[in-house]
């Protein structure tokens, strides 16, 4: 079972397709560039795509909307 719970990051984020963009992106850049914004003692995953839903459940990751 994946932690956090997707229908607990759908109350932060309030689009599926935007959470999908955000996550693949972010996991994409901790596996390029092994940066992670808390201690890797401190995520309940161990792989990327699970960390960044972590990062995006504790704040650390925030969608910007463009206005129209």
């Amino acid at each position: 079972m994946l932690y956090p719970s997707i229908d607990k990051i759908l109350n932060i984020i309030d689009s599926k397709y935007s959470l999908v963009h955000v996550i693949a992106t972010r996991s994409k850049q901790m596996q390029e560039t092994h940066h992670y914004q808390m201690e890797e003692k401190d995520y309940y995953n161990k792989k990327e795509l699970g960390r960044a839903l972590e990062e995006v459940e504790n704040g650390l990751i925030k969608i910007h909307k463009k206005e129209k």
